[in-house]
């Protein structure tokens, strides 16, 4: 990674704007999955038994600049709180004087927690006197916060305009992590893509039939390439305007002698729903009236079988309706497969978004290479785009940032 990390910088002593990504699900006010917490802990500790004063900022859910009780931050000052054996103080706002008398209050090993920023509009707005009076809190910024690092807003780039700003250790984990794995991975190197739509990842697909050597499609996405095939597939999720796209990259695969693999058989059901009828059939036998959930036996036979000749796995999007038990066969299977390559020194990388939330369920989140906390930065990484929130980071060759 070309950029200063909290590694290059003496935070002894100083105040530091740290952003992190605490944008956890939540179900009635209790978080689900605290990965991204959890996640965040390596930096947040390495500044604090380091002398600093950290003051500690997120954004949660999407109150469109507003406030919003359900999206306060105290379960996860609560979580986080735990997770570290002290107590999180937090604030009831993200600025103003109250909030400022806080962090004047901080010494070396102390955090405070901002309250959403989200509840400020001039935050996603990036509004240049927001991003100024963040800065004006603290000596140094950190970054932390991959997740949000492809949105140029007032705490992911703003700010970096008027501090010393340097990645966290999460953030040059996920950079490093996808920059080896679009520049230099070990081949064959092999892509698992799913999810519901191929709007949402045409440039994905693009971008990773110029570095892979297979393409293993699964998920709703897949119905739209089965049906630009002229497979009639029942009641399925089609995206009909995306018909000759699917055409496109399918040819373009063939051009570059990508393998391009979709399911020969699915699970099908007759409604969206746990206790519907189900059955197993081949993807051109698609009853009328049903749908297809999930990737079927036979495809992940063959998708596992295809994968043992990689050295590299780019994993993103579940293979079928997997929120819902019966459904999540498929899912459940490609993620076990995967991770029983990693300790035959397969680099397996799954590329944030429901992926992540189908390993954690399994419990195989620390058997992957690298599981990335960001969800559309990771896509917007693999496509090729510059992420802004990272592009504002002190170069490592730039002046101090001490």
């Amino acid at each position: 990674m070309n950029k200063k990390t909290v590694r290059d910088i003496d935070v002894r002593g100083k105040r530091v704007f740290l952003r992190a990504d605490l944008n956890v699900p939540l179900d009635d006010g209790k978080i689900t999955d605290d990965t991204r917490i959890r996640a965040s802990l390596p930096t947040l500790v390495y500044l604090l038994e380091n002398g600093a004063a950290v003051i500690l900022a997120s954004h949660l859910g999407r109150p469109r600049g507003k406030v919003n009780d359900a999206l306060r931050l105290k379960p996860v000052a609560d979580r986080l709180g735990r997770l570290l054996g002290r107590p999180v103080r937090m604030t009831g706002d993200a600025l103003g004087p109250g909030v400022m008398t806080a962090v004047d209050k901080l010494r070396p090993g102390d955090m405070l927690l901002l309250e959403n920023l989200r509840f400020h509009a001039e935050e996603e707005a990036n509004e240049p006197a927001f991003a100024t009076a963040l800065a004006d809190m603290a000596d140094i910024y950190v970054n932390d916060a991959f997740g949000s690092a492809h949105r140029a807003h007032a705490s992911t780039e703003g700010i970096a305009h008027h501090l010393p700003a340097v990645a966290g250790l999460l953030m040059e984990r996920e950079v490093s992590a996808l920059s080896r794995l679009m520049e230099r991975p070990a081949k064959p190197f092999h892509t698992v893509i799913g999810g519901a739509k191929v709007s949402g990842k045409l440039e994905v697909l693009e971008s990773l039939l110029s570095r892979c050597q297979a393409v293993l499609v699964g998920g709703g996405m897949a119905n739209t390439f089965l049906a630009a095939k002229g497979h009639a597939l029942g009641k399925s999720l089609v995206e009909t305007d995306q018909l000759d796209n699917a055409v496109r990259i399918m040819t373009e695969a063939r051009r570059k002698r990508v393998r391009f693999m979709l399911p020969t058989d699915a699970l099908v059901a007759a409604q969206v729903h746990p206790r519907a009828q189900r059955q197993v059939v081949r993807v051109g036998e698609v009853p009328r009236d049903w749908s297809i959930v999930d990737i079927g036996p036979e495809t992940v036979a063959a998708y596992t079988s295809h994968l043992d000749k990689a050295r590299t796995i780019f994993w993103n999007g579940p293979m079928g309706v997997f929120e819902i038990a019966p459904f999540a066969e498929g899912t459940n299977a490609m993620a076990r497969y995967i991770a029983e390559r990693t300790p035959r020194g397969v680099i397996t990388v799954v590329g944030g978004g429901d992926s992540v939330a189908a390993v954690d369920q399994l419990g195989l989140i620390d058997q992957m290479s690298h599981v990335s906390t960001g969800g559309g930065a990771s896509l917007e990484f693999v496509e090729g785009k510059i992420l802004p929130g990272v592009a504002a980071l002190l170069d490592a060759g730039e002046g101090s940032a001490s």
